[in-house]
């Protein structure tokens, strides 16, 4: 025990004084292993930091308080929640009756003696100096003791008068006002004076404004009530301090009074699951993630840092075996001195563990230091504030452990290599006959062989794609076993090549235990850029023939559904000035109740309305089934299919488009045909003629109108939809002109003037505009565009069809600049080895009469040669997962396609097209392009001249 402590401690002396002389060498491994070590350690402290304490999130979401009261809005029948206070349902189920509703007094459901503070949030378009901003409106006082913790004062002070408010950070730099500036809103003149700015830290960019209780919300909501316009919902909380806080007994017995608490006992002491209602009845889990899931996630760690380890210990190994090989004298020493082949091994071993323990510890310590001074920066990116500082030692000792492995692994094989040397090879300098290993390639040809096999029964027979991904892994470590022979085949191509090439070709053939791994190397990251590339491109392919356009090529829609289509005008003038374009059509929709109601009713003194079906038109897999369910659920899958292939009512309407209004009605004029591309005179005569156009055969009646509804009791209709009946209401009932053909209305589905609607007795407003454009916009006016819609402070619905776009341009754009990076830097790493390892052939080049350039051509090509078998082999290896996925892909879709038309739930007797589409252009690219830019790199970064020394003596 004490010999072998001796000799490893030796053999530790021996590698670090190797490394400190070979600091070029040394650095760049260390560097190779420090940098995942870096990454993971700042994510690991990251992670740690961010990730809050119960106490932590108690006091940003309640401050001081022991809890928060809040109305679960239905009616205050008794309920059951989570005990995070996030998630609640009425006790009593409610499957064939209306679902409770309503509002209460919550504060009779505070216990009494307790203490109080409101907590009342809405909205406001307030002034800037940029326009408006929509922007959340709180009232809380903030300086009481019970709010401490929710918002952190950054500058100023707390509100202390009516007229005196504070804001976000965010929402300071975002309107461009400062402390001591005066802000109002909308429809509302009253100024209020900025005090102070504060931060939410769970929500660093949000853009928020804090008043004192009563001092904004209400008086604004009368001011725009009397401005015609509907007031913003507002929401209330109670913030709720007692002597000995509220446990979850409490809690619950709170809940029969269908109020919800957020406890602070209770999330830092939570409950059993079984001690949860709400986690017993069916439809609702209780805390615990799925083993399952948390298995995968496990294992798609592993495969990660895995394949990362593989990364660099492939890079790393040459480095390692060409340490060994200019050490080789001082290891035949050791020999010829008594040492064992175990303390050859040792040596080259402690080289990794010394370059391993030196990553580690500069990695740990650089994340450390970076992610302290980073911190604001990480904060601000994931909006949120850091906990405490969170260091895991036992997680970063892991870490460490990793690096330490790592090192350890890739000098594994250098050192099984030097041991082989004799003693007399090692002091001469001489290589020997050496011959590669025959059981490593039959390894390699029999993982490739039942890889493939199990990624192919993965994607032709089963439905698991972990089987793909597992195949296709154990090929790809296949062909990496098989790199040493695949490099010896590639040697017999050099019989064709001129000099240069040929030298380097024959000196990566000779000195494969440098050229392997960095072959390996290129492989591995050229196969997953090639894989993903290639399943990407498929997925692209699919998407593109799917694309389904919303509107016509080159066409802009513009809505604003809120307070009546006030800033309609202001939209279309933005639009008009800042697209190029051609023809305008104005548009309108109609509005049932007070002036400023939004469609979709819901508010005071508002309504909506409804295009009518007639019954005769109702497709009968839509006609709500006795007893309620699934409508088409009464049918069966024969009777299903004839209905969706024979009955004009079942098929699939031809209009498609996005959503305009409901029922697809609109009010406008010709323009908006011509927008559309609908050039019927008959249809324009029509439409000028008073009647209303219709897309859809469906909404035109036996008597040849349209029926619009109007609701203006909007309970009694939701009572009604639920119990399945016609919503109460007035019809209004408008001759109708039906468009010819199936022509494409892009969601449209009626359309009327102005004076149709108001001979019908229906009130229209404001809604948007349509623009034809006679060039797409670039990017600078689309740019203008959201500036200028951005100061009007509405919620504007932009739509400008571009036809097609390919979302994953850029991700195999960067994939294959990675890739191609990686590629460089494996191949460059094995050239400045191979360099190191052949400077005495370079020397004899030189004494034998070759010309200077040589040495820097030969550099060149030997990066070349390495970077293109490596590339070679990478694209072949990387097209089986893609392939296999999408195969797995077209087997789940055409099953899922045949169970539909088997059950007569579709009529498309096309089956799905799920396209393998091989990216020609990357990997072009990386044929040509890296092999090619990995040479000229490596040509231009070498000498061209090298030092002469003198023959030594043998």
């Amino acid at each position: 025990m004490k010999t072998w402590l001796h000799s490893w401690r030796a053999a530790i002396r021996i590698a670090r004084r190797d490394a400190w002389r070979s600091k070029g060498r040394s650095a760049l491994v260390l560097a190779m292993i420090a940098l995942p070590i870096l990454g993971v350690s700042a994510l690991d402290l990251t992670y740690r930091s961010s990730e809050l304490s119960p106490a932590e999130r108690v006091e940003r979401s309640i401050g001081a308080a022991d809890a928060r009261f809040k109305d679960a809005t239905v009616g205050g029948v008794p309920i059951f929640q989570d005990p995070a206070g996030e998630g609640s349902t009425p006790v009593k189920d409610y499957k064939d009756e209306p679902w409770p509703s309503g509002s209460i007094d919550v504060t009779k459901a505070i216990p009494a003696g307790s203490t109080v503070l409101t907590d009342r949030t809405g909205s406001a378009k307030l002034t800037t100096t940029h326009g408006l901003l929509m922007t959340e409106v709180r009232e809380l006082k903030a300086s009481d003791p019970i709010a401490r913790g929710i918002m952190t004062l950054l500058e100023g002070r707390h509100p202390e008068k009516d007229d005196e408010v504070m804001a976000t950070s965010h929402f300071l730099e975002s309107s461009g006002l400062s402390v001591g500036s005066t802000l109002s809103a909308r429809n509302f003149d009253r100024p209020y004076r900025i005090v102070g700015s504060y931060e939410l830290p769970d929500s660093l960019d949000a853009d928020q404004v804090n008043a004192l209780p009563g001092a904004f919300l209400a008086p604004y909501g009368k001011a725009v009530e009397k401005a015609g316009v509907p007031a913003p919902q507002d929401s209330v909380s109670y913030l709720v301090r007692r002597p000995g806080g509220f446990t979850w007994n409490t809690v619950k017995e709170i809940n029969t009074k269908g109020v919800t608490v957020v406890s602070r006992a209770v999330l830092l002491d939570p409950p059993a699951k079984s001690e949860v209602p709400l986690f017993q009845k069916e439809g609702f889990g209780g805390y615990e993630s799925s083993q399952a899931a948390s298995a995968a996630d496990l294992a798609s760690l592993a495969t990660v840092v895995g394949l990362a380890m593989l990364e660099i210990c492939l890079l790393a190994g040459p480095a390692f075996a060409v340490g060994a090989r200019r050490s080789r004298r001082q290891l035949g020493l050791v020999g010829a001195n008594g040492g064992a082949r175990s303390h050859i091994r040792a040596i080259v071993l402690s080289g990794g563990l010394v370059i391993g323990l030196a990553a580690a510890v500069t990695g740990i310590v650089l994340a450390l230091i970076l992610t302290l001074v980073l911190q604001p920066v990480l904060e601000d990116t994931m909006g949120q504030r850091f906990g405490a500082f969170d260091i895991r030692p036992l997680e970063l000792l892991g870490i460490a452990l990793l690096a330490v492995l790592t090192g350890l692994l890739a000098a594994i094989v250098p050192a099984f290599t030097a041991s082989r040397q004799t003693v007399l090879a090692s002091l001469t300098g001489r290589r020997g006959v050496r011959r590669s290993s025959r059981v490593l390639p039959v390894i390699g040809l029999v993982a490739l062989l039942i890889g493939g096999a199990v990624a192919l029964f993965g994607s032709m027979v089963s439905e698991q794609v972990a089987l793909v991904a597992a195949g296709s892994a154990l090929a790809e470590l296949g062909v990496v076993a098989m790199t040493p022979t695949l490099v010896g085949l590639f040697g017999r191509t050099g019989r064709w090549l001129p000099l240069s090439p040929r030298l380097a070709l024959r000196d990566a053939v000779r000195n494969r235990g440098r050229t392997a791994p960095a072959v390996a190397a290129v492989l591995a990251a050229v196969a997953g850029t090639v894989a993903v590339t290639t399943y990407m491109a498929g997925r692209e392919a699919q998407n593109r023939a799917g694309y389904e356009a919303t509107l016509p090529y080159g066409v802009a829609a513009a809505f604003v559904q809120e307070e009546g289509g006030r800033d309609v005008p202001a939209v279309r003038e933005a639009v008009q000035r800042d697209f190029s374009v051609d023809v305008r059509a104005d548009v309108e929709r109609v509005s049932v109740g007070k002036p400023g109601c939004p469609p979709w009713g819901g508010d005071p003194g508002c309504g909506r309305y409804e295009v009518v079906v007639p019954p005769a038109n109702e497709c009968p897999l839509n006609v709500t089934a006795p007893g309620g369910g699934n409508p088409a659920a009464q049918y069966t899958p024969e009777q299903r299919r004839k209905m969706l292939t024979d009955d004009w009512r079942c098929k699939e309407s031809a209009s498609g488009g996005m959503w305009v209004s409901d029922g697809g009605l609109l009010v406008g004029d010709a323009k908006l045909l011509q927008v559309l591309g609908v050039d019927d005179p008959a249809t324009v005569k029509a439409l000028a003629d008073g009647k209303i156009v219709a897309f859809n055969r469906a909404l035109v009646d036996r008597n040849g109108a349209v029926g619009i509804k109007q609701i203006t009791d909007i309970a009694a209709a939701d009572k009604a939809s639920e119990l399945g009946r016609p919503a109460p209401g007035k019809v209004s009932s408008v001759p109708a002109y039906l468009v010819p053909g199936d022509k494409k209305s892009y969601g449209v589905q009626a359309l009327m003037t102005r004076a149709t609607a108001k001979a019908a007795g229906l009130s229209t407003v404001p809604m948007g505009v349509y623009a034809s454009t006679d060039r797409l916009p670039d990017g600078e006016q689309r740019q203008k565009l959201d500036s200028d819609l951005a100061k009007l402070g509405s919620n504007v619905e932009l739509h400008l069809e571009e036809g097609f776009v390919n979302e994953y341009g850029i991700i195999l754009l960067s994939l294959a600049i990675f890739a191609g990076l990686v590629t460089i830097g494996a191949a460059g790493i094995a050239t400045g080895l191979a360099q190191a390892d052949a400077e005495a052939d370079l020397k004899t080049l030189a004494a034998v009469g070759a010309p200077p350039r040589v040495r820097r051509t030969l550099s060149g090509f030997q990066c070349g040669v390495v970077a293109a078998m490596g590339v070679i082999l990478g694209s072949a290896a990387g097209l089986l997962p893609a392939i296999g996925l999408r195969l797995t892909e077209q087997r789940e879709e055409l099953r899922y396609y045949e169970q539909s038309v088997a059950e007569g739930w579709t009529a498309d007797l096309t089956p799905p097209d799920v396209p393998i589409v091989i990216p020609w252009e990357t990997l072009a690219g990386l044929l040509v392009a890296v092999p090619l830019g990995a040479a000229l790199l490596a040509a231009l970064v070498t000498r061209s001249r090298g030092a002469l020394a003198r023959r030594a003596a043998t």
